[in-house]
């Protein structure tokens, strides 16, 4: 007689399903070595973010598992959209009446997942907690500290997010796990192999011959003195025969018009990427320039410079291993920053303080081994 687990994943935008996906093939692994107690995993895709790019391409090109709900709720005020999702997701837990409710990161999505489930006595278990920017003006962040206050088993990436939540009095079904997004990059890059030279030569660029940036946040994009002092540094930054490959984010697209603001010769700006060609141009680069928080990873995964483009950020362990630089928007603040960066020489040491690569495992595992009930949300019902 078989003892199943069913698990419902919530997802909301396409770094999720790629995050998830590397727990799916971990389920999937767990089932075939382990037959007579089988993982059963429901995705449910919010539509927090609608993203054409997500077609079949996306799904078959990265292995990712087709979402068993897509729910719609599409763009609108964080108000409006979270209580849409809350209505809806709570209506897929009532069906399902899963084990467990498997929520990834910080987005609206994250939230509205772990609210529904609570309120149903579903216990969450919350994927990339303990993280914190402390600053609570950003909704992710709201996000993430509510999420981990109502979940049961928190897996973190990190011993800086698991001393986060012990400041927070969280301390009950935390475990350390390492990062799932490890896991997606040593995964990808394997797969990113096949298309990396046609891509490097389509943008007429080779190996440690270029800088990458990618500008997205609407603290960059919505403020004219930052996005002018990014695109200021870019210029500084590039020439011929070292460039700055800008793929461009509709958004900033759209801010960069309305300004009327031309773009430096020397900055090569190219459509949005797929994901594994976004693998490839970050694994070759001499230094990136990001505020994004999945590229501030994947650079340090890849051993590659970054120059942060935020004034805070919530991978405080790159910043602290020195292959990350908190640069803000100030021109010559990112200039200097780029100057000083370390080569990809091998001056710095690296450390796996991500974990080994095996998170997704280890989050199979854990949901596996865990009672319901004694984890940390559980305790406070």
């Amino acid at each position: 007689m078989s003892s199943s687990l069913k698990i419902v994943t919530i997802v909301g935008a396409r770094p999720q399903f790629i995050k998830a996906a590397a727990v799916s093939r971990a389920v999937a692994s767990h089932n075939a070595a382990e037959p007579a107690r089988p993982v059963d995993e429901r995705i449910v895709h919010t539509g927090q973010h609608y993203d054409e790019n997500m077609s079949d391409v996306f799904f078959d090109e990265l292995d990712i598992p087709r979402p068993h709900y897509h729910l719609g709720v599409g763009s609108g005020p964080h108000g409006a959209q979270t209580g849409r999702m809350l209505e809806k997701i709570e209506e897929v837990l009532a069906a399902e009446q899963p084990g467990w409710c498997l929520v990834y990161g910080d987005t609206n999505s994250t939230l509205a997942g772990a609210l529904a489930a609570a309120k149903l006595h579903v216990p969450v278990a919350h994927v990339e907690a303990g993280l914190r920017s402390f600053n609570r003006r950003m909704p992710e962040e709201i996000n993430r500290v509510l999420t981990d206050h109502v979940a049961e088993l928190l897996f973190c990436p990190t011993a800086a997010a698991v001393a986060n939540l012990a400041k927070e009095g969280v301390t009950r079904g935390v475990r350390r796990t390492g990062d799932v997004m490890y896991d997606c990059a040593r995964h990808y890059a394997r797969k990113a192999q096949a298309i990396e030279s046609p891509l490097m030569g389509r943008l007429g660029i080779t190996p440690h011959s270029y800088f990458l940036a990618t500008v997205h946040r609407a603290e960059n994009t919505d403020d004219p003195e930052r996005l002018l002092g990014i695109m200021g540094a870019l210029g500084d930054i590039s020439t011929g025969a070292r460039p700055t490959v800008l793929p461009l984010h509709p958004r900033t697209r759209a801010r960069l018009d309305e300004l009327g603001l031309s773009v430096p010769p020397a900055v090569r700006l190219v459509p949005p990427v797929s994901y594994l060609e976004m693998v490839c141009l970050e694994k070759n680069a001499a230094a990136i320039l990001t505020d994004s928080g999945g590229v501030q990873k994947e650079a340090y995964f890849y051993r590659v410079p970054c120059i942060t483009l935020r004034d805070e950020t919530e991978w405080v362990e790159t910043v602290d291993a020195k292959w990350n630089t908190l640069a803000g928007a100030d021109r010559a603040t990112i200039a200097a920053a780029v100057a000083a960066a370390p080569g990809t020489d091998g001056r710095l040491a690296w450390k796996p303080i991500y974990g080994d690569g095996a998170a997704s495992d280890a989050v199979v595992a854990e949901l596996l081994a865990a009672r319901p009930g004694e984890g940390h949300g559980g305790a406070r019902r």
